[in-house]
């Protein structure tokens, strides 16, 4: 399974939009519990899409293992890896603070991270310096993921070696 592609999928932005998307979402009861109004903006359907793209799913986040309490659930989501962010990491000046960690994280795995703060001196760096194919994919954080969103990803990810069945959502 390690030749699937990882996705890094961050939460504030892609998939909590910082606009209230015009689809409303029927509120769960959860939600309330929290205390966390903006997760009525998570669309369930994300999870179903992001587990069709048949990659490995990592939480990329500063959410870190609340990412499996909270947001996983009302996605539909299993509990995922989490990135563990260092305390020490310093980027480079212009470079986002997660890039090289996430690169050095993947190891030569080819991966996908959507983010909402990316930039091209994000796209340079990782094509420069990690091993494998890598697609930095923005998305609007007012939007959160759209259907441009996932069919760029699956362009991408198409080309890439991945297992039969991991293509499709189990029945």
């Amino acid at each position: 399974m390690n030749e699937r592609p990882l996705v890094f999928l961050d939460v504030d932005g892609p998939l909590i939009p910082f606009r209230a998307r015009p689809t409303a979402y029927a509120r769960r009861p959860a939600d309330e519990a929290t205390g966390n109004p903006l997760l009525e903006r998570l669309d369930p359907a994300d999870g179903e899409r992001l587990l069709a793209l048949g990659c490995q799913l990592v939480w990329a986040t500063t959410w870190m293992a609340d990412a499996n309490e909270v947001v996983a659930p009302r996605l539909g989501l299993p509990a995922l890896p989490v990135v563990e962010w260092p305390d020490d990491d310093e980027a480079p000046h212009g470079l986002h603070w997660k890039t090289a960690f996430l690169s050095r994280w993947a190891g030569a795995r080819p991966f996908v991270w959507l983010d909402d703060e990316l930039t091209e001196v994000d796209r340079r760096w990782v094509e420069a310096h990690h091993p494998a194919p890598a697609l930095l994919h923005r998305v609007d954080p007012l939007q959160g993921l759209t259907d441009a969103d996932f069919a760029a990803v699956g362009a991408w990810v198409g080309p890439r070696s991945i297992p039969p069945g991991y293509r499709s959502l189990p029945n």
